[in-house]
């Protein structure tokens, strides 16, 4: 009879211990209900006591977790249509404010969350054409959107934002056609501003470089006809010095060159009076020197 007494004992003492010793793990927050109300908003991690039966320990997991939302539609400032496709990153900051909100319920959590998600992607996206969402202001918009969710969410639903990133983004089959050539038109557009600006740079070069040959042109005759002067006017003053040494001699040379260019040729005729001075050295000859 006596053992089965202890053994009665042993097990309420186990039953008792059970429910009176709980522990929070690193990765959790819990509160603590009596009787549904809370009476402990954020229990900290650790071995913990509680009245068995009469307080409930509602444990949430603290480590970041993954909202997926599903595929929208957005209008861009010049209301071209979008369906984006995105996903946030957050986790419990506020435990007790999580409970109240949601009831402990992660999945409840995780829509307040999409529906505030498409309410940001929405009026972000209407404040930009489709090129800065798709790339130009990308990384700038899903920062706001993450900055401006946190500023609710933690008082609200008692959780943090810690990112919201854009997964696919996507043209719907009745704009995309359109989308496609208005952005081929402004990358046509855009080369034939490029191509004008080569071509008016290419005419300055051109237009610079011909005058420069002009200028080289000009400077080298310049030179040329200075050399040339400089040169005949030293011929002349050689010619000259020769002719004052011995004139007669000069007038000699001067004869026979133009004898032989005049017969320098068996066909040539040439009719002239036998006393004509062209005739002068071949009757008189050289005149005797004194």
């Amino acid at each position: 009879m006596k053992n089965f007494i202890v053994v009665g004992l042993l097990f309420l003492t186990v039953i008792i211990t059970t429910n009176t010793l709980f522990v929070i793990k690193q990765t959790e927050r819990a509160v603590m209900l009596q009787f549904g109300d809370m009476v402990n908003a954020d229990i900290e991690p650790g071995l913990h006591v509680k009245l068995p039966w009469v307080n409930t320990v509602r444990k949430f997991d603290a480590r970041i977790q993954t909202e997926d939302s599903q595929p929208a539609r957005f209008l861009t400032l010049e209301q071209k249509a979008l369906e984006v496709d995105s996903f946030a990153k957050w986790r419990i900051i506020d435990v007790g404010q999580f409970y109240i909100s949601t009831r402990g319920n992660t999945a409840t959590a995780g829509n307040l969350l999409a529906q505030r998600i498409n309410d940001g992607l929405r009026d972000q996206i209407g404040t930009r054409t489709l090129i800065e969402v798709v790339a130009g202001e990308r990384d700038e918009l899903m920062q706001n959107l993450t900055a401006d969710l946190n500023e609710t969410t933690a008082a609200d639903i008692g959780i943090e934002v810690v990112d919201v990133r854009v997964k696919r983004i996507d043209l719907p089959d009745d704009v995309r056609s359109s989308v496609y050539e208005r952005m081929i038109t402004e990358r046509n557009r855009e080369a034939q501003e490029l191509r004008s600006r080569g071509e008016e740079l290419a005419i300055g070069i051109r237009a610079d470089a011909d005058r420069q040959a002009v200028i080289f042109e000009a400077e080298a005759y310049r030179d040329a006809e200075q050399i040339r002067g400089e040169g005949d006017a030293s011929a002349t003053a050689i010619y000259a010095e020769a002719y004052t040494k011995d004139p007669e001699f000069f007038a000699l040379t001067r004869s026979l060159n133009a004898y032989r260019e005049t017969f320098s040729s068996k066909g040539d005729v040439l009719l002239l009076d036998p006393d004509s001075d062209y005739f002068k050295y071949f009757k008189d000859g050289l005149p005797q020197q004194q």
